[in-house]
């Protein structure tokens, strides 16, 4: 694949709040590089007008998937297929603590994009508080065909 790519985000938090779910979704430009085995992306993404951007790196490979972020929010978020991982998720407002378990990881791979789909349990003091789900996609700025 490519260096330039195109990367589609989508997220979903099912909760049980009156709020319901949350979903999520951003297509943006981004770099994308394949070494010792795992994929790359790095994005940046404005969390706000006057911020500066939060950069967002994710490693990917068939063990399971990391996403760092770093700027206005600073996280390591692991996911590992049935594995309970903590996190640190720090906002200008504070700092909260996450578990995060992965129930489910689909990698898919071929020349021009790489997908991966993770389902996992959300919990914030040790606290369940919802069933999400996410899905990134990244395909060569210059493939044919590049479908959202």
């Amino acid at each position: 694949m490519e260096k330039e790519v195109l990367i589609h985000v989508k997220g979903l938090h099912m909760m049980d709040t009156p709020e319901g779910d949350e979903p999520i979704e951003i297509v943006v430009p981004g770099e994308y590089y394949f070494r010792n085995g795992s994929h790359y992306l790095r994005y940046e993404e404005m969390l706000d007008e006057q911020g500066d951007p939060t950069v967002n790196y994710i490693k990917i490979s068939s063990r399971g998937m990391e996403v760092r972020k770093k700027g206005q929010v600073n996280t390591h978020m692991v996911f590992e297929q049935g594995k309970r991982n903590m996190a640190f998720y720090t906002t200008p407002f504070g700092t909260l603590e996450m578990g995060i378990s992965a129930t489910n990881l689909e990698l898919e791979e071929s020349d021009g994009q790489i997908a991966m789909k993770v389902n996992y349990s959300l919990d914030l003091n040790q606290e369940h508080v919802a069933d999400c789900c996410l899905d990134i996609q990244a395909q060569g700025k210059n493939t044919t065909g590049f479908v959202l």
